[in-house]
């Protein structure tokens, strides 16, 4: 009998004991739910002040913060080494809003936000330029035709304008042009024929500078080829004319010293035929 009771008490013993241990080592556990995350300050950020002896990890399983990003947020070492009263950023979150109690609360309509265009107007740069080879595409070497013609015209007819083009190597530039709908158009001078799209219809936004090149090469110059050739075709004339006309004096010149020669021998020869036998005629009475 003494045994059991031995035996019961000191198993009463164990029991509180273990309990006491496991009562310390559940406190602190027990205390996580505790914690209250930080109300977002003015810009958004959630900062938490670190207390006397806390670890990366203790706040890391408070706040359900990793510990990465506790240790990225704020910059700290490989250690996420922390001092006490040290201000700590848990997060970004919206900014604080004041409410007042027992105050009826509107329903708002959010919507999505309308993006805001920039600022000011637009500027077009149009280039009228050489297309040497005939490829479309400017090169360096290739340079501004002057005396042509840029436009920048509305489709809606909120502006428009015409400039000519000029010697050199830049780009004319035509600013201040509302947002909007345009065409931009270039024509070349006399002598040149096209060799890209000379007419653009493009949506121009405001605040953008937009960059358009036209590319015409010069023609092969036919009025100046036809006179060239007219030129020699003259020169041809004249000459042939030359061999003709001494051909035909030629020709004059040996039919009188040549041709007639015989019709004036026979002639004669009748003459003198008609002669001898003149005197031998009967006489009639």
């Amino acid at each position: 009998m003494k045994q059991k009771v031995f035996l019961a008490a000191l198993a009463t013993l164990f029991v509180a004991f273990f309990s006491l241990v496991f009562r310390a080592h559940a406190s602190p556990a027990g205390q996580l739910p505790q914690f209250a995350t930080p109300t977002p300050g003015a810009d958004g950020r959630i900062v938490y002040i670190v207390q006397a002896g806390q670890t990366c990890l203790q706040i890391s399983l408070m706040a359900g913060v990793p510990v990465d990003i506790i240790r990225t947020l704020n910059q700290l070492d490989e250690n996420c080494t922390l001092s006490e009263n040290q201000p700590l950023i848990l997060g970004i979150g919206g900014p604080a809003e004041a409410t007042q109690a027992n105050l009826p609360t509107a329903t708002a309509t959010i919507s999505a936000p309308t993006p805001t265009p920039p600022a000011g107007n637009a500027t077009i740069c149009l280039l009228l330029y050489n297309d040497v080879n005939g490829d479309a595409l400017r090169q360096d070497t290739e340079n501004v035709i002057a005396d042509g013609a840029i436009s920048v015209s509305g489709v809606s007819g909120q502006f428009s304008q015409a400039l000519s083009t000029q010697a050199g190597t830049e780009a004319t530039c035509i600013k201040n042009i509302p947002q909007g709908t345009y065409t931009l158009s270039a024509a070349a001078p006399q002598g040149y024929y096209p060799t890209s799209q000379q007419s653009f219809t493009l949506e121009i936004t405001a605040g953008e500078t937009l960059y358009v090149d036209f590319g015409a090469q010069k023609s092969n110059a036919p009025a100046e080829v036809a006179a060239e050739n007219g030129g020699g075709s003259g020169l041809i004339g004249i000459i042939g004319a030359a061999l003709v006309l001494a051909a035909l004096g030629l020709g004059i010149y040996s039919w009188r010293v040549y041709g007639r020669k015989p019709p004036m021998q026979t002639t004669h020869a009748k003459h003198a035929q008609t002669a001898i036998h003149h005197p031998l005629k009967p006489n009639t009475v």
